[in-house]
């Protein structure tokens, strides 16, 4: 007979613990340079890069420089010695060039050292430009890429061939727990996308309670001082200030939004990091999917035994759809 007083350990806890893998790749003690980190008002973003910093930390791994892609140039100088650490997300593809682009320069220009790229959903409108970047990929002896999602794996695994790739869930569950002690004084946020992932129904709910998403969520003098900041890091003698402000004001913003989200009783969110914030706050929330099936991909693998979680109904009965190109077996 089961012993009754053994406890099942939280699903949150295990997502956390399953990150030590990166270990495994990126030992602790190591030597990197984290590029690709943040430096705009996408909350989401900065939650995936303060659970990345808060891993490095607690995992003794030292962080020698920083960039952004506004301040990151090609032909960095970067010692043999040290891991090429690109940040996780939601940018990977087609729709998002800026940071494809340092993606793609850094596995072409450094071809001697190890990269690791933290888990990211991947996503491509056309096949033209997949197989533009599995052409760059699978030059390189020493890449390491994680994907939080099947459909990006499945993409992975048949286009990048030579890299080692592998399923784990976003770098923000490195913050659970996040404990908030006020109690709610409303009833629910509607966290809803306003950008080019928005999901067609969700225009066609019927809402009720307040809504926000990370461009609301931050008014405009905080978005200002975002973009002075990121400014700031494009010019040498501004450069280390401005990465150190960035470093302090993003802990205000992040801030900002778990005291807006301790408001309410209820979050529904078709923003990934609506929910996985969330469910760091152990706060009831309901997950709407994106335009491309991310957000159910994503609760499906990983958050679907979190108890304070839920998939919308109309979204649990949609798959994620199959880009034309891996209808059949590709080729690369």
């Amino acid at each position: 007979m089961p012993n009754a007083n053994v406890q099942r350990i939280h699903p949150m806890d295990e997502l956390k613990k399953r990150l030590e893998s990166i270990l495994e790749i990126i030992p602790s003690n190591s030597k990197i340079y984290y590029i690709d980190y943040p430096v705009y008002s996408n909350g989401g973003d900065i939650l995936i890069m303060k659970g990345a910093e808060a891993f490095f930390k607690s995992n003794h791994i030292h962080v020698s420089a920083r960039y952004s892609v506004h301040d990151f140039y090609e032909n960095i100088h970067i010692p043999e010695d040290h891991i090429i650490v690109l940040s996780g997300g939601g940018n990977f593809g087609d729709l998002y060039d800026a940071h494809q682009k340092v993606r793609e320069t850094l596995v072409q220009n450094y071809p001697r050292h190890k990269i690791v790229i933290l888990p990211q959903t991947i996503f491509y409108k056309e096949e033209s430009n997949i197989l533009k970047t599995a052409a760059i990929f699978n030059k390189h002896t020493n890449l390491h890429l994680y994907v939080r999602d099947e459909p990006s794996y499945q993409l992975a695994s048949t286009y990048f061939i030579n890299c080692h790739v592998a399923l784990l869930p976003d770098m923000a569950h490195q913050l659970w727990p996040i404990e908030v002690k006020n109690n709610p004084s409303k009833e629910r946020l509607n966290f809803y996308r306003t950008d080019i992932e928005k999901n067609s129904e969700q225009t066609q709910m019927e809402v009720q309670g307040d809504n926000q998403d990370w461009p609301t969520l931050y008014n405009r003098y905080e978005k200002k001082l975002i973009y002075y900041i990121s400014k700031g890091l494009k010019k040498r003698a501004s450069r280390a200030i401005s990465q150190f402000l960035w470093m302090k004001y993003s802990d205000y913003l992040v801030n900002k939004a778990i005291r807006c989200f301790a408001d309410y009783r209820m979050i529904h969110s078709s923003r990934l990091h609506g929910h996985i914030l969330s469910c760091l706050m152990a706060k009831p929330n309901v997950l709407i999917d994106n335009s491309y099936g991310k957000n159910s991909g994503y609760y499906r693998i990983w958050t679907h035994e979190v108890n304070t979680a839920n998939m919308d109904t109309s979204s649990k009965t949609i798959s994620p759809p199959t880009p034309k190109y891996m209808e059949t077996t590709a080729t690369v």
